[in-house]
């Protein structure tokens, strides 16, 4: 194994899919702490981090079933001209689950009023894990997909998860306080969520979209939202100025 990591076109490899499996991580990140706002302040990052934790066990669990996984592309439903494959089938679920999880959350989000969280904290604990769980299977199987086109070494496949998941782990609480504390990044962390699921069914279908355009519009949306946070600021502070000067005329 030591030699394998000795070659150069081995650390090619590694930073091409350390690379892939950090963008592919933040939108399960992004996801899993929309769903921990919904359980109380000390549950969270628990939550979070466990969440996190299932995500790259479930990736290299994947990766180590590749056999099963590239059998995935072997057609499993057919109607007529029509068929579909394991990953096909997998992809619709997943994204139908998430676009309709995020809508939900969306809707709540704009429309209602957030309510007191239930005393019942075991419950809302295990549903949210669950609904981690089942996303975590959609965003690993996509991404140990994608690895397996890259490479067959399985060492270099866990090397390549494990540290894209320190790097998950030392954002995911930045990701959180961002989400949690302006209100325009959840909105904008929802409607991404919803681009996914739309991504994920498509995909799904064989209808191929470059995730580029996903991802552009993501960074302007968020270069958008800063703009916005920092014009709130600078007004705040006009505000302060015009006090403070009203002050000192009154004191005059």
């Amino acid at each position: 194994m030591l030699d394998l990591f000795m070659q150069p076109e081995t650390w090619v490899i590694f930073s091409t899919l350390f690379a892939l499996e950090v963008v592919l991580g933040v939108d399960n990140v992004v996801f899993i702490s929309v769903l921990c706002e919904r359980l109380p302040l000390h549950q969270r990052k628990f939550a979070r981090n466990l969440g996190i934790s299932l995500a790259v066990a479930a990736r290299i669990v994947l990766v180590f079933s590749i056999s099963w996984v590239m059998s995935l592309t072997e057609p499993l439903l057919v109607v007529g001209d029509f068929s579909l494959t394991g990953r096909e089938l997998i992809m619709i679920a997943g994204g139908a689950f998430l676009l309709a999880k995020s809508g939900k959350e969306l809707w709540s989000w704009l429309i209602h009023h957030e309510t007191a969280h239930s005393t019942h904290v075991r419950t809302g604990l295990a549903v949210v894990l669950l609904q981690i769980v089942a996303v975590d299977a959609v965003f690993s199987m996509d991404s140990v997909i994608t690895a397996v086109g890259l490479t067959d070494q399985v060492p270099i496949m866990v090397a390549a998860i494990l540290a894209s998941a320190v790097v998950m782990v030392l954002t995911a609480e930045k990701i959180n306080n961002l989400v949690t504390q302006y209100p325009g990044f959840k909105t904008l962390a929802l409607l991404f969520l919803i681009l996914l699921g739309g991504l994920l069914m498509a995909e799904g279908f064989a209808l191929h979209v470059n995730k580029g355009y996903v991802y552009f519009a993501m960074a302007f949306g968020l270069i958008l939202e800063l703009c916005h946070i920092q014009l709130k600021k600078k007004q705040k502070m006009q505000v302060r100025r015009i006090r403070s000067l009203r002050v000192e005329t009154n004191i005059a």
